[in-house]
Parts: C-alpha cells; structure tokens; sequence
C-alpha cells in the first residue's frame, strides 16, 4: 500500500474551505495539521470537515517541526506567502499556494529561488485551467485547425458587490482577478509576455474608490497580441467569470463565451474580397474525473510522488505574474512597459 502523504495547511480563512473540500476525497493524502493566527478558525475548520485527528495551531514553523509534513497549502493572504512558502521550502516542504504567487514581483522571486534551493515543488492554485471547456479550446488552437495564433482578445465585466476590503483596494481588478485572465491567455496561446501598455480607471457611478476597469495591450512573443478588457463595476450583459474570448488564426478564427459556447470558422476560398468561410466543430473532450481546486491538488500530490513538475509550478506561474504587476506599473507610468519575469 502506497504510503499517505502527509500535509499542513495553513491559513484558514473563506478559501481554505475550497481547498478542503477537494482534499477530503482523495485518499492517499493525510490532512495533519490546520494553521492559522487565529486558533480558533483552524478549530472551526477542523470541526467543519470533521477532522478529528488533526492538530490545529497558530506557528507554521512549530506545527512543521512537530508533523514533518510532506507538502503545506498556503492559503494565506498575498502578503504572506513568501513567509509561509520560504519557511515550508527551508523545512524540506513542497509547497501549493493560492494565487497570486506572491504580492510583489520581488517576493516572488525570492519565492522561486528557495524552491531551487531547496529542491522541492512550488506551484500555484490557478484552478481555471483545469476547467473542462478551457481545456477544449486548448485542443482545438492545438489542432491548428485555424493556423497558427496572431491575436487573442478577452473580455471581463461583472458588476460584483463585494463590499469589504475589495471596494477601497488600489488596482482591486488587475491585482485581485486579471491574475486568472492573465494565466488563461498564456494557457491557451502558448506564448509568455514582452511588454505591455494599461489604462485604468474608474467609471462614472463605481461603487470602488479607487480603479475598478482596465485595458491592456500584451506583446507576447511570436508576434502574438493579446489585449484584455475588464471590469468589475459594470452592470448588466456580464460576462463568465472565465471572460469572452476571440482568438484569431492565420486561417480562420474561434469565440468562446466563458462556458459551453464555442463558434469557430476557417477559410474555405480566398477568391475575392472577403474570403469564403466554412464553419468547424470544436470536438468535445472526454470529461475529465476532477476539476477546478480538486484537479490542480490532484496534480501536484502526483506530481510530489514521481518528482515531475506541474503546470503551475512557480517557474511558470511567475511570468502570468509579472503581466500583472507589468499591467500596474504601465497604467500607474501611463508608457509602455517592458517585462522580465525572470529579473
């Protein structure tokens, strides 16, 4: 019988119910210990899925020296998971964490060398790649049934009443949702970010104090271009919370509304002044057995068992990273902006 792998997570907020829902089936992975400042959150997680046995907590450093976990899940707010990741890679941990990576681009750095140093896995919850649908439109630009990508458009409006700390945070969309848009345009083009030129602002009659809307121009490399439009205060027509997507090719073009629809056509003819058109299937994939959190732990637990890398391992996670934090600096400079995941 194949040994458990023992974890910790830490951080026991709105999300981490997310997280332990997913793991509470998957039976060769032992939830050990629940961290969080607050001890009596971690209790109430621990009572919530009845998690009986495990050791609930306030220090990650204590709670890792006392159960020599395998793997931590970081669950904390942005601003600590360079803490939280550098203490579990320094004990030996892989680590798992929420997106974004880290809050600055210089944590995330720091972030990505201690996973060398340490010779462990450090990967990012980007849940939406493992969507069913997302991964259907990557098979089909695969199939380069319409050529090879030149521009990838998306669309993002929702009107979202969060209220709380969202409704006065700076760059509240860039910093707290592009980060999945980001990663998706990369996921699907295959391309990593050059440059880019954002402007935000906020539209007459926000309920946000600061910039709830932006547009941004990617240069990707490859000649791609990608150009990304969102908002968070627009009210009415919106939008999944995958966006609307347009990809065009050298021979046709496919949209996606976010959820099940897809339209894609190629160029039958090129007689004249608009091209012959022919329309094409999108072929639906097999259902995959899990999705969204479940999927992405899935993949790292195995991942953590045979040492292979997962695809939002932190060394890819930190170029769809830097188009965050590149899209801020462009709109903050209003000029183009070079990016450098990497330095």
């Amino acid at each position: 019988m194949t040994a458990k792998i023992r974890a910790v997570l830490v951080g026991c907020g709105g999300i981490s119910a997310a997280w332990l829902r997913a793991v509470s089936g998957m039976e060769d992975l032992e939830l050990a210990g629940l961290v969080d400042l607050r001890e009596d959150l971690a209790r109430k997680r621990a009572d919530e899925f009845s998690l009986r046995d495990v050791l609930t907590g306030t220090d990650l450093s204590a709670m890792l020296d006392a159960l020599r976990p395998d793997l931590v899940f970081d669950c904390t707010i942005p601003e600590a998971h360079q803490e939280v990741a550098c203490t579990a890679l320094g004990r030996g941990c892989h680590v798992l964490g929420e997106k974004p990576l880290a809050d600055t681009m210089d944590h995330a750095r720091r972030m990505v060398q201690a996973a060398s140093d340490s010779g462990r896995i450090h990967a990012v919850m980007q849940n939406r790649r493992y969507d069913p649908n997302i991964q259907r439109l990557r098979d089909f630009l695969d199939s380069r049934a319409i050529g090879p990508i030149t521009t990838v458009n998306s669309d993002f409006y929702i009107g979202a009443h969060f209220g709380g700390f969202r409704d006065h945070m700076a760059h509240v969309l860039l910093l707290d949702m592009a980060i999945h848009t980001f990663d998706a345009a990369r996921f699907l083009s295959r391309t990593n970010p050059e440059s880019v030129f954002c402007k935000e602002w906020n539209p007459r009659g926000s309920w946000y104090d600061r910039d709830a809307s932006a547009v941004a121009v990617f240069q990707m490399c490859g000649g791609v271009v990608y150009t990304y439009r969102g908002s968070w205060c627009a009210e009415g027509l919106n939008t999944t919370w995958e966006s609307e997507w347009r990809i065009v090719g050298e021979k046709g073009a496919i949209t996606w509304d976010g959820a099940n629809g897809f339209r894609a056509q190629c160029v039958e003819e090129t007689d004249g002044f608009r091209s012959k058109l022919r329309d094409l299937e999108v072929p639906v994939i097999a259902p995959p057995g899990l999705s969204g959190h479940a999927a992405c732990i899935r993949e790292f637990v195995d991942c953590v068992r045979s040492g292979t890398a997962p695809q939002t391992i932190c060394t890819d996670n930190i170029k769809s990273l830097a188009m965050v934090f590149g899209a801020v600096e462009s709109s903050t400079k209003n000029e183009l902006v070079t990016i450098h995941p990497g330095g």
